[in-house]
Parts: structure tokens; C-alpha cells; sequence
């Protein structure tokens, strides 16, 4: 072992000694240098770990010693007790118990930190011992630390009587530890239920220490503090309600200490939150005016604006509602306390102020709602009306408190909050929200109703001076429900409709909601276009205000996505105000591909002959600065311009296809054929105008990749979108991705060669180009990996993808002398040992397509015949440790389609590697890989047992007995 030296100094080679191990841990506290605290730090976890470690660590606890000092001394020994139990014989137990207690006893004036980690060394110990060697742990506690002189026997030693009040508060402490470490400990379960029956048991001697001291007069709050953490660690293990509900009411009587409170409170939430609780109805009933008797506490609290206490009384009422609202529920003769619980949660929801600046209560609520509905609607329906009877009323209140409580502040004090109270409202709202949609299971289409005719008397009435909060709050509502629930069928959707066009938006956080408002009834629009009218203007005015630019733009999109098809009588409109504000730059480059796709929807609906005008329009002033930019210098300002103008085009794309039926969803018409046309499409028009500005523009930027893949992801986008109707592009396309592909190789050129094998390989005309482009791209990758691949995984990963389309869409390119299949097969077995996740995926897939046509093409049965072990080889020997273990599932994946396609063939290539000594590792035994042999050659079909079978292989080969493993 290399320990450190002394402190400064450099790595020596010293015995494990106390004086090395507090010089050591001189320097892990104290020098300033990083690596010689390292240094320290692994060389004591080293030193924890030796058999001295049970000497050294006695030492370290002299009272001579600094608490950091002491402090790893009793962290050593509990290391020791948890770790290395084995170590000592029986008859050695004793004796540490007893030294154990002795310094206890000596460390309860503190340091603390030393003190507690003693206790929970003797609570390690006692989970070793009990019950068989220690039949009553607490109550030989309880006497080593009465506040007389115990028994030399007891191993208090001579000093137990000099502080009563300490060793109470270390009495306490032990007791608190010891269900906390049985807890933490990792224990087999027939010994974790021996070990919970035992300190079951001891509850009994516990509870009334405890209750004496909190009854006590002599008790200090300190003492009453430790009681309350010690009976909240204790009722962790399932003691029942019963037992402790004398205790509860002292915790109750708690409450009205300030010192006491949060103890008080968090070992009152503890006990009733446990769902054991339910068993014992008549306790729970007996807590409910305990409960209810906080209520004018609470009040006060939050009359007075302290959170503290108005947090903790919250806590306490949720915990009681919502662990056991069931149960309650049920107990019909106790309905009117029930409700009063329910009243007092619902007052916490709409608690005074706003979230979280002026209170952090209310949020505790919400889920309360969720668990008392559900448990309502889950009763049968004679029983859930008269629930309903008496519950609705009290949903429509908490509508109202929820609208409330989402209201925002004025925006002087909005302006005010720091940008983190901001995000926390946002996401404070975005759980109203959730929960407003929630319950409109339980209120349903009235719910709409009265938030219609509320909305409907703040706009109408000329007798209310609304602020602009209110409107707000009932659009948030509307949106709320609107955005989840279908509304198609509600009668007051016409008449909020008609009513959003009479709200005043100046108000930036008002429009936003408006906005979203409108965007979420996009579907009921599409049925009802004759409304269309009164609202795109408010659409279009949000669009040019760069404060409203994800809503309105998102709103836009929607709309023009729904309604596409009823858009004709406004699309000049649409486009010239969208043109306009990209123009101007209004919105950041995310929304503006955004609207794009937007516009792409709305194009796509026009007249035919209206679509290529209204396009040439809509770009020209972008191609017009693309072409600008592509005379200008390289530099990071234009480069940047560069993609964010070829993305829009991409969004554009993405959308734009004329083909596309109302009904049909994006992307999913990958069969469908080319139509016959007597003009081009209009994306197609476009790309050819603009293809010669894009190779300007791929010549210059060549060496960049961001470009490279932006411009691709132009033509790539369009193929998905267009397929066979982006046939006239093959031919000029295929060229340029060649020329860019052997000038510099990049995965994105890749990545689009795929699309087109996957759209164009079938198709007679096009079938020379796709074979031409395959041959240039696979000629200049296999460079790539003769050269050494390891630095471009990208790359491999693409090159796999693209034959593996190949190899399924058209395997007769294979054909050609052009493509070497047994480099590409070299290929596939080197992107196998590669350590990213998706390039082995890949490498698996191109290997999965390629078995599978190994009776087809001779040339495949060619190679497999003479390079299938090397294959195989492969694969074991990245399972038996080579590759990471998360990548075995996608080994197993070849190892399958070598059993399915050649199982003759794998048997042999089995045998013959396998029995090399060693392969794939040290760890398995010839009789471990004969088993695994036979296992996977009895299994051509069934993937997921394939899966388990390489899983527990590659387990052992790492020295991890597989479950099950040795039953095979």
C-alpha cells in the first residue's frame, strides 16, 4: 500500500501505523494541492479496509485528538461493523459492545459529529447481534445511560453520572439511529423481516421514555426536539397508530412551540403518512379534531403572512387527507369532519398571496385534488352521487380558488420577482393548469359554462371595471381545458369565440394567453371556419410584437395546420404579414422555422396554380441574402445567417407537399407513387433555381460540417416530404452529393443518400444514379476505414445505415464489380468493435440485413463462408468483455441471424473459437462456453431468449454470476 507522507510531502512507502493514518488525514483536511489530497483519500479507504483498521481506529478516538481526527476513527469502525462483521470471532462481540458503549458515553458532551457516528456504529452492531446475542437492546441502553452510576458490568464507565442532560439527549440519539440504520442497511430479506419483528418489539420499552419526556417538566426543548426525531425515525417501521396516539397528541400540544414546530411537524406528517395507518379507523378519527383544531392557527398564520407555520399546519392536513382519503370517505357516519378536512385543504389552496414570493403553501394542495376525485369517481354510481351531492360545490370553489390563485401580480411587482421566482410561477401555473383540466372529468361541460358567463359579464358589462388579471385568469381556465379536453361538442365555444375578439391585448402577459387561448381551439376552428374572420387579425397583430413570438407563432402554426383548407380568403394576408416580420427579424431563428412550417401547411392548400407564385414571393428575399452571403467571407456572423436561412427553407419544405390529403398524417404515404403531373413541383421548381447558389455556397463551407448538414437537411427534408414527386432532383442531386462526399466526407451526405435509396432505388429511371452515387460514397468511406475509422464514428455509423437500406431495398447493387462486398463486410465487422451505442446498432442491422440475403447473392454466401468466423470471433469476444456491457443486446441481434441463417456454419465457428483457452476471456470454463454454445444453437426465432442467453454470458465473462446462469 502507498500511503501518503507527511503533509506537503510526496507519496512514500509507509506501514499502516496510527501515526501514518493521522498524518494522512492531516493532509486530505488540510493541504491546499488536490492531488495529494487524493493521494490521501484513496490511501485511507485502503487503510479502512486492512485488519488493522479494528486497532487503529480505538487510537484515533483519544480524547488528545482533533474531531476530524476522531471523526474518521468512528467512522472506521462503523465501516468496519456494517463491512467486515465476519472479521471478529463471537466471543469478541461482547467486549466491543461494551467499548462501543464507553465511548459513547465519553463523546456525549460532542463533538457531534463524532458522537453520532459512534451511535450508529452501536446500531450496526446491534442489527448484527439481535435478537439471538442481544435480547433487549434498548432497555440495556436505556440502563447504560440512567443518570446514576450504572454497573461496571453495564460498560458505562466511571463518568456516567457528570451530565444527566447529555447522556439523555445521546440516549436519544442512539435511539434515533437504530431504526434509521436498519433502514439504510442492505439485509437479505428473511433477516430484514427478523431484524423488523425484533425492533417491533422493542417499541415497547421506547414509548414510554419517550412520552415521560415530553411530559416531563424537567425536559428541556432540546430534549423534547430529540424525543419528537427519535419518535418520527420509529414510526418508519410500521409501529402501529394505536400505540402512538398518546404520543401524536403530545406532538399535537408541540405545535404551540416555536422551537418545537418543525420537529413537531415533520414527525406528525411522518406517522400519519404511513399506509399502514389505514388498519387502525378508529385512530385516524381520533387524529381529525387534532387536525381541525390547527385550523385557526393556520388562519392567523396566514393572516400574518408567516409561511412557516402556514407551510407546516398545510402539511400536516394534506397528509391526512390525502394518505387516507378513501378510508374516510367511507366512514359516512364522520362525513361533515371529513368535509371540514377538505375546507381546511381548500383554504391552503387559495392561502393569501402570490406563489412563491409571498407563500410556497398552496402548491402542497394539488395533488390532494387529484386522489379525492379519484377516489370519488371510484366508488359505484349510487354511492358516487350522493359524494357528488356533496362535493361538486366544493370543486366549483376550488375552480375559483385555482383561477385565483394563477392570477398574476401587477406588472411593476412582476417586473420585480428575479428570473427564478418567474420560472417557478410558470411552472406553478402549468400545474393549475393540469389540475383544472383534471377536474373537469368531475364538472364537465359546466364547468365551461360558468367560466363562459363569467368571462361573458367582465366584457359585456359595462358596470365592471375588470382588471386585466380577471380576463386573464378565465382565458388561462378555458386554455387549461381546451388544450387536453375535446371541446368540439360545447355550446360555448361560439360565444367565447365571438367574445375574444373584444379583449384589449396591450397587455403583454394577456395576449400571451389569448394567444395559446386561440391556438388550442384550432380544431374546433377547422369545423367552424366561418370564424376564422374575428379571430386571424388578433393572430396576425401578436405576430409582429416580438414579446408574444412563441405563442403567436405557435398559434399561427396551428391554425394553419387545422385550418389549412379555409385559409384561401386570408392567405395574401398570412404571407404578407409573415414575410414582413421575418424580414424585420422579429422572432429568434427557432420561431421562424416555425412559421415556416406554418406556411408550408397554408401553401400546400392553395390553388395549384396559385402555390409556385406565392412561394417565389415568400423566398425571394431570403435566396436574395443567401446569395448575398455566399459572395461574402467565411466567419462565424455570416455562417450563421447561412443556416438559419437554409433552415427556414428545410421547415418550409417539411410541410409544403400538394399532394397530401387532408386526412393524412405527415409522413405516413412513404408507398405512395408519383401522380402524374403536367407541371413539376413546386418544391422541386425552387430547389433546381436555387441549386446552383447552394454548390456556391457547399464550395466555399465544404470543411463545415453545421453547413454541410443544414444544406442537406434541405434536400432531406423535401425527399420525405415530396417522395417520388422529388424524382427530377435524382439525377443533379446524386451528382453534388458524390463530388461533396470524395471532396470531403461527412455522415449528413450519408444520412440523405439513404433517403434516396429508400425512395428511389425501386424505380427504373433512377436506378443508374442511385447505383453511381453508392459506388462513389462507398468507394471514398472504405478509404476512410482503411485508414483507420476509430476518429469518425459518425461516419461508420451512416455507412452502416446506408447498406443496410441498400441491402433491403435494392440487394442487386451488389451485383456491380464496383462494390466490394467483402470490404464492406470488413467494414461491418470493424463498426462492430466501436464503443458508440449507435454505431454498433448499425453495424448489427447491416449485419442482420446482410445474413438474411445470404442465399440470394452468392457473392454474400461467398464471403460469409470464408469470413464468418472472423465474425463470430468478433462478436465473442466484445461480449466477453471488449465492448461495453450495454451494447450486448445489439451483439446478441448478429449472433440470432447467424443461428437463424447458417446454424451449421456458427456451430462450427463456435467450436473451433471457443476452444482456445482464454477466448473470449479468462473467467468461464470450457464447460461455461460449451453451455452457452449449446443454448444459442438451440434458438433460431426467439429474440428476447437469444437476448438473455448472450446477457448472462457476457455477465460471466466479467466475473458477475448471471442470475440463473448455473441452472442452464
Amino acid at each position: 500500500m502507498e500511503p501518503p507522507g507527511n503533509p506537503g510531502g510526496t507519496p512514500v512507502e509507509l506501514e499502516l501505523t496510527v501515526e501514518n493514518v493521522e498524518s494522512a488525514l492531516y493532509q486530505l483536511y488540510f493541504d491546499p494541492d488536490m492531488e495529494h489530497k487524493n493521494v490521501a483519500q484513496k490511501w485511507l479507504t485502503q487503510a479502512q479496509a486492512s485488519a488493522q483498521a479494528w486497532h487503529f481506529c480505538w487510537a484515533l478516538l483519544s480524547p488528545d485528538k482533533i474531531p476530524e481526527v476522531q471523526f474518521f476513527g468512528a467512522s472506521t469502525l462503523h465501516t468496519k461493523i456494517s463491512r467486515h462483521w465476519s472479521d471478529l470471532a463471537a466471543d469478541q462481540h461482547e467486549s466491543l459492545r461494551t467499548q462501543l458503549l464507553s465511548h459513547i458515553l465519553q463523546f456525549s458532551s460532542g463533538p457531534k459529529m463524532v458522537l453520532t457516528r459512534l451511535c450508529v456504529a452501536l446500531a450496526s452492531l446491534a442489527l448484527n447481534v439481535i435478537p439471538q446475542a442481544w435480547s433487549q437492546p434498548v432497555a440495556d441502553m436505556v440502563r447504560a445511560f440512567q443518570p446514576h452510576k450504572p454497573d461496571p458490568e453495564d460498560g458505562a464507565g466511571a463518568k456516567a453520572s457528570q451530565d444527566p442532560h447529555a447522556h439523555c439527549l445521546t440516549l436519544l440519539e442512539l435511539l434515533t439511529v437504530l431504526p434509521e440504520e436498519f433502514q439504510s442497511s442492505r439485509l437479505a430479506q428473511a433477516r430484514r423481516g427478523q431484524l423488523r419483528e425484533a425492533l417491533a418489539g422493542e417499541w415497547a420499552v421506547v414509548c414510554p421514555l419517550l412520552r415521560q419526556l415530553m411530559q416531563s417538566q424537567d425536559s428541556s426543548s432540546q430534549v423534547k426536539e430529540k424525543v419528537l426525531q427519535c419518535l418520527s425515525s420509529w414510526v418508519a417501521l410500521d409501529v402501529p397508530l394505536g400505540e402512538i396516539q398518546e404520543l401524536l397528541q403530545d406532538c399535537f400540544t408541540a405545535l404551540s412551540d416555536p422551537e418545537l414546530f418543525d420537529a413537531a411537524v415533520e414527525t406528525i406528517v411522518n406517522a400519519i403518512s404511513q399506509p399502514d395507518c389505514q388498519r387502525y379507523i378508529n385512530a385516524l378519527l381520533s387524529l381529525m379534531p387534532l387536525v381541525l383544531g390547527l385550523y385557526d392557527q393556520l388562519k392567523t398564520a396566514a393572516q400574518d403572512g408567516d409561511m412557516e407555520t402556514s407551510h407546516g399546519i398545510c402539511r400536516i392536513a394534506v397528509a391526512l387527507g390525502e394518505t387516507h382519503s378513501r378510508v374516510l370517505l367511507e366512514q359516512v357516519d364522520h362525513w361533515q369532519e371529513y368535509l371540514a378536512l377538505v375546507n381546511m385543504i381548500l383554504f391552503c389552496t387559495g392561502i393569501p398571496g402570490h406563489y412563491p414570493v409571498n407563500e410556497t403553501t398552496s402548491s402542497l394542495t394539488l395533488t390532494f385534488w387529484y386522489t379525492l376525485q379519484d377516489d370519488i369517481l371510484s366508488f359505484e354510481e349510487e354511492k358516487q352521487s350522493v359524494y357528488l351531492q356533496v362535493y361538486r360545490p366544493v370543486y366549483f370553489q376550488l375552480v375559483d380558488v385555482l383561477l385565483h390563485k394563477s392570477h398574476y401580480p401587477s406588472q411593476e411587482e412582476y417586473a420585480s420577482w428575479s428570473s427564478d421566482d418567474k420560472e417557478q410561477f410558470r411552472i406553478y401555473r402549468v400545474d393549475i393548469s393540469d389540475t383544472l383540466m383534471y377536474v373537469y372529468e368531475m364538472l364537465g361541460a359546466e364547468l365551461l359554462s360558468n367560466l363562459y358567463e363569467r368571462l361573458g359579464r367582465l366584457l359585456m358589462d359595462p358596470q365592471q371595471s375588470a382588471v386585466w388579471q380577471d380576463t386573464e385568469a378565465l382565458l388561462f381556465g378555458f386554455q387549461s381545458i381546451a388544450e387536453t379536453i375535446d371541446v368540439n361538442y360545447s355550446d360555448v365555444i361560439p360565444g367565447l369565440i365571438g367574445l375574444i375578439p373584444r379583449i384589449n391585448i396591450s397587455n403583454i402577459l394577456l395576449a400571451d394567453t389569448v394567444m395559446y387561448t386561440i391556438g388550442s381551439l384550432a380544431e374546433w376552428l377547422a369545423d367552424h371556419p366561418v370564424m376564422l374572420g374575428g379571430i386571424l387579425p388578433m393572430v396576425l397583430q401578436g405576430l409582429a410584437k416580438p414579446e408574444l413570438s412563441v405563442s403567436s407563432v405557435s398559434t399561427l402554426k396551428r391554425i394553419c395546420r387545422e385550418c389549412r383548407y379555409d385559409l384561401g380568403p386570408y392567405a395574401q394576408e398570412i404571407l404578407t404579414v409573415s414575410q414582413d416580420v421575418l424580414v424585420k427579424e422579429v422572432h429568434k431563428s427557432s420561431q421562424c422555422m416555425w412559421l415556416m412550417q406554418g406556411l408550408g401547411f397554408l401553401l400546400s392548400a392553395l390553388p395549384s396554380e396559385e402555390i409556385l407564385g406565392r412561394l417565389h414571393s415568400l423566398i425571394t428575399p431570403h435566396i436574395q441574402q443567401l446569395d448575398t452571403l455566399a459572395q461574402q467571407e467565411l466567419n462565424p456572423t455570416n455562417k450563421q445567417s447561412i443556416i438559419h436561412i437554409v433552415g427556414m427553407l428545410a421547415s418550409l419544405f417539411t410541410t409544403l407537399d400538394i399532394n397530401r390529403q387532408a386526412d393524412c398524417l405527415e409522413g405516413a404515404a412513404s408507398s405512395r407513387l408519383p401522380a402524374p403531373q403536367s407541371t413539376q413541383n413546386p418544391v422541386v421548381v425552387v430547389l433546381q433555381q436555387v441549386f446552383t447558389l447552394i454548390q456556391t455556397i457547399l464550395s466555399k463551407w465544404l470543411h463545415d460540417s453545421e453547413v454541410v448538414e443544414a444544406v442537406c437537411g434541405v434536400f432531406d427534408k423535401s425527399v420525405r416530404t415530396l417522395l417520388h414527386d422529388f424524382g427530377p432532383m435524382v439525377p443533379q442531386l446524386g451528382e453534388m452529393l458524390g463530388e461533396i462526399y470524395s471532396a470531403f466526407p461527412q455522415a449528413s451526405a450519408l444520412d440523405l443518400a439513404r433517403q434516396m435509396v429508400h425512395i428511389f432505388a425501386g424505380e427504373e429511371h433512377h436506378i443508374s444514379h442511385i447505383r453511381s452515387l453508392t459506388e462513389v460514397l462507398t468507394s471514398t468511406t472504405l478509404t476512410i476505414f482503411q485508414q483507420g475509422p476509430r476518429d469518425h464514428p459518425d461516419i461508420a455509423e451512416s455507412f452502416m445505415d446506408l447498406h443496410a437500406q441498400i441491402l433491403k431495398r435494392k440487394p442487386d447493387l451488389y451485383l456491380s464489380e464496383q462494390l466490394d462486398v467483402k470490404a464492406l463486410f470488413y467494414c461491418g465487422i470493424l463498426s462492430l468493435k466501436f464503443p458508440e451505442t449507435p454505431t454498433v446498432k448499425a453495424a448489427s442491422q447491416f449485419f442482420t440485413e446482410f445474413l438474411s440475403r445470404c442465399k440470394d447473392m452468392p457473392s454474400f454466401g461467398d464471403v460469409l463462408q470464408r469470413d464468418g468466423k472472423l465474425l463470430t470471433e468478433t462478436v465473442l469476444q466484445a461480449v466477453g468483455g471488449e465492448s461495453p456491457s450495454s451494447l450486448t443486446e445489439h451483439f446478441s441481434e448478429v449472433l440470432l441471424n447467424l443461428s437463424r441463417h447458417c446454424p451449421a456454419l456458427l456451430s462450427q465457428w463456435l467450436k473451433e473459437t471457443l476452444q482456445t483457452p482464454g477466448f473470449p476471456c479468462a473467467q468461464v470454463t470450457a464447460e461455461q462456453k460449451h453451455t452457452f454454445s449449446q443454448q444459442l444453437l438451440r434458438e433460431q426465432t426467439n429474440k428476447r431468449r437469444v437476448k438473455e442467453i448472450v446477457k448472462e454470458f457476457a455477465l460471466l465473462c466479467r466475473g458477475l454470476q448471471g442470475s440463473g446462469y448455473s441452472d442452464y
